[in-house]
């Protein structure tokens, strides 16, 4: 007999609904959300659990950001709930709001949402549990932070050229060499105007441009003469406006450049974890990902034992397309399912795009995909190229092997 503990988390709070395989409830908790409460709950729990004789005992959570996790883990990790065989699941609260449509006339309270969870849990088909090794949470915290400054440095960037448009509107179109380059970024943020980049000699512009740039620039001279052309072609601005830009675009600068120094310092902290994680080296055998991609996808799936096989891999990046058939009937062009690890997905997609361009196989894969279609062809074949790698990416953590494209992987399931 097993015994479903449904928990309803808010900030503040912990509503808990112990139910019987027949769906009685037998006990209704309310704690606060904090160690204390906690060990509470995990007291009363267990007495339940063996007033029942449970066999194993379920307790349900809803991924309600970091609410739940506290109390996820620490159930989790329990050591007499662990006796008892006990499993943590966190649910998607989309999958608890579909579930409690069939319950009509049911009221929106704390204490019913936490019956409702309890009752999904009885239900069963839930096999994505809690369960995380240390070294996959703190990887996942670095790889989280990273998507986060990745796209902060990706606004900023955009912001900083739409400023970058009103001091020298010719600039993207003039020259051919990258705006984000640190020489050109130092002589932006040294605020020169337009009058005075356009009257500069061109050799000592070039001489800058070296200085600033140690020597990377193949031609500066060129590099020199383009900037000075754009600076000539551009519109002029009033003082007042012009010092207004400087100002922004020093500041953008300076955004840009701290974010660039914070992203060094998470790629420390990744490849330090990483190293103690066997699990990357299978990954990073596939030509193409590198470090970020295989922590990202390693710091999602965890130990990859936590999904029955590579189909619910695929499920938990949300990366299914759902099927539509009624009896002789079934439509070609379906949607991929809106659920899903977006963290996952992200990486896995991104992983994708890099290993179509080193591995035959997987470039064969898109290119095949790409033609098939005549619109959103690229989006559409580098998704289906990231469920590919899915199926690669399971085979080789399952197997604990590494990639060789010449010999095919044992694989676990399509």
């Amino acid at each position: 007999m097993k015994l479903f503990v449904g928990i309803d988390v808010s900030s503040e709070e912990l509503e808990a609904c112990l139910m019987n395989p027949e769906g009685d409830t037998l006990e209704t908790v309310k704690v606060k959300n904090d160690l204390h409460g906690a060990s509470h709950l995990r007291d009363r729990i267990i007495a339940v659990s063996d007033k029942l004789s449970s066999s194993e005992i379920h307790i349900g959570l809803e991924a309600t950001s970091v609410y739940s996790w506290h109390p996820a883990m620490f159930l989790h990790e329990d050591e007499s709930l662990r006796k008892r065989k006990t499993k943590v699941f966190t649910i998607n609260p989309k999958l608890i709001h579909k579930f409690r449509e069939a319950y009509a006339d049911l009221d929106k309270t704390d204490r019913i949402d936490a019956w409702i969870i309890a009752d999904r849990l009885r239900f069963g088909r839930l096999t994505t549990t809690i369960v995380m090794q240390e070294q996959y949470l703190a990887l996942q915290r670095l790889t989280r932070m990273r998507f986060h400054l990745v796209h902060n440095l990706t606004r900023e960037k955009q912001y900083f050229l739409q400023n970058l448009f009103y001091k020298c509107n010719a600039f993207r179109s003039e020259v051919d060499s990258s705006v984000f380059g640190h020489a050109i970024m130092e002589m932006l943020s040294e605020k020169y105007s337009l009058d005075e980049m356009a009257n500069m000699e061109v050799a000592d512009l070039a001489d800058y441009l070296k200085e600033k740039g140690k020597n990377r620039f193949p031609d500066p001279e060129h590099v020199a003469l383009c900037i000075q052309k754009a600076a000539r072609a551009s519109y002029r601005l009033s003082k007042v406006v012009e010092n207004s830009i400087d100002i922004v675009l020093g500041t953008s600068i300076q955004s840009i450049r701290s974010i660039q120094a914070q992203l060094k310092e998470l790629d420390k902290a990744i490849a330090r974890i990483l190293e103690g994680i066997s699990d990357a080296k299978c990954l990073r055998s596939i030509p193409g990902i590198d470090l970020v991609y295989a922590a990202g996808i390693l710091a999602e799936i965890g130990d990859i034992e936590r999904f029955s096989d590579q189909a619910a891999v695929a499920k938990y990046a949300g990366l299914t397309w759902r099927k539509h058939q009624s009896g002789s009937f079934e439509a070609e062009d379906t949607k991929r399912i809106r659920s899903g690890n977006r963290f996952l997905r992200y990486y896995l997609v991104e992983a994708a795009n890099s290993v179509k361009n080193r591995d035959p196989e997987f470039g064969e894969y898109y290119r095949k995909k790409y033609k098939e279609v005549s619109k959103h062809q690229h989006k559409r074949a580098l998704v289906l190229t990231a469920r590919k790698l899915v199926r690669l990416v399971d085979a080789l953590l399952r197997n604990d092997q590494l990639y060789t494209p010449r010999r095919k992987v044992k694989n676990t399931g399509e």
